[in-house]
């Protein structure tokens, strides 16, 4: 029974159908196609790839690609790279200014937690000479 299965579908896939296309009014064979669910499996699948494949080619070498949003002249993409880059740069130094004036605060307040010297130093006076 397995092997009929498959070889029942591929049975029906291989069947001949016509397709015809008739006047409603004057009942006239206007066409008349010999096809098979092989054939039109194929010829879908065709249509969706050609239809496909323009569709991409049409977006890739047209300027149709500058209205998709997101997408944009190379120019801008340069130009925002630029523009990150400065931000990241400029957010730095105001960081590092932060600091710096949050350093000289404390020392002028006095909250600096610095260790002095206790150490007294001794200093010799000179002579100084009346000459």
């Amino acid at each position: 029974m397995a092997n009929e299965v498959p070889n029942n579908t591929l049975k029906r896939l291989r069947n001949r159908y016509r397709l015809v296309v008739m006047n409603d009014d004057t009942y006239e064979e206007m066409a008349t196609f010999k096809l098979s669910r092989l054939s039109v499996y194929i010829g879908m699948s065709t249509v969706f790839v050609l239809l496909v494949s323009l569709t991409v080619a049409l977006l890739v070498f047209t300027p149709l690609k500058y209205y998709i949003p997101g997408y944009g002249t190379r120019q801008s993409r340069a130009d925002l790279q630029v523009l990150k880059i400065r931000t990241d740069s400029l957010e730095q130094a105001i960081k590092y200014k932060d600091q710096y004036l949050e350093s000289v605060k404390k020392v002028l307040t006095g909250d600096t937690p610095t260790q002095r010297d206790t150490i007294p130093i001794k200093i010799e006076p000179k002579e100084i000479s009346h000459d």
